[in-house]
């Protein structure tokens, strides 16, 4: 225990200097060569994930037929809605990673990362940087002609300011995404199976706005989304592309988007903390 102890002041007491950020780097790195093992599992994804998006598009298409409008949408901006979506997802999600950390407590090869001067959740956080570096550049391509298929009903952004601050926007996105399902993941510390996820996930799709805008919603329900983290995970960087956000709602949004993201960290650090010690009292 006071190994572990030790290297956890050794990681974050160091954790910026140019040594770790030369073994993060490393990290980086490897967690690369890995993912470009599995580079035909991510083009296959991406190209079955054109399925369900096109059955959706097109189910649009037929509620549209005959009218104008749908709520505030128009028929190209409720498309472009959809296809931004697919890419803020490329860039954010986390495909599996809470799986592996959950694995690496059950099966015990967190154990390797205590006395070893590297932190548990950057390492993790270096390989989730890595898998959404190669999953966007197989996925560039396909997607780009799938968009430039779709340009027809494909809006660009207003300026380059809003192009920069949906950038921003999907940065804390990735982060606010990666910290919550680590902090998830947490669980199986004190619990067997975590099959549970996935009505978190099921949950997260509605909430978020992946499977539909949420200003279509009743205004009630809307705002009492609003108190959630879900709608900044995929609704809020989108409506910021589109144009929907501007202002002091863009500034406010950024913000109460950065402190949910600040919490998700203490909450995964905290559970971290907590587990390691449940995790070090039954001999892990």
């Amino acid at each position: 225990m006071r190994g572990f102890v030790f290297a956890r002041r050794t990681v974050y007491g160091r954790l910026w200097e140019p040594e770790a950020v030369k073994k993060y780097w490393h990290v980086i790195n490897i967690g690369i060569q890995n993912s470009l093992a599995y580079r035909g599992n991510f083009l296959f994804r991406i190209l079955f994930g054109f399925i369900p998006l096109l059955a959706t598009i097109y189910l649009w298409r037929a509620i549209y037929e005959g009218k104008a409008s749908v709520g505030v949408y128009t028929l190209a901006q409720m498309t472009s809605y959809y296809l931004v979506v697919t890419m803020v997802d490329v860039l954010t999600a986390v495909n599996e990673d809470d799986w592996q950390i959950a694995a690496d407590i059950k099966d015990g090869n967190i154990s390797q990362f205590l006395l070893k001067p590297i932190d548990y959740l950057t390492y993790r956080l270096c390989l989730f940087c890595s898998g959404r570096v190669i999953y966007l550049a197989v996925s560039a391509v396909p997607l780009g002609l799938f968009i430039f298929g779709m340009r027809k009903y494909f809006i660009m952004p207003a300026d380059a300011a809003t192009f920069g601050w949906f950038s921003v926007s999907v940065l804390l996105t990735a982060l606010l995404q990666f910290f919550t399902s680590y902090a998830m993941a947490m669980l199986a510390f004190w619990v067997l199976e975590v099959t549970f996820i996935f009505i978190l996930f099921a949950f997260e799709s509605l909430a978020s706005g992946h499977l539909f805008p949420l200003d279509i919603l009743p205004p009630a329900m809307e705002h009492a989304l609003a108190f959630t983290p879900f709608p900044y995970q995929m609704y809020f960087p989108t409506s910021i592309y589109m144009g929907k956000i501007t202002g002091d709602a863009l500034w406010r949004g950024l913000m109460i988007q950065a402190a949910w993201v600040v919490a998700a960290y203490v909450i995964a650090r905290l559970a971290w903390h907590r587990g390691i010690r449940k995790y070090s009292a039954v001999g892990g």
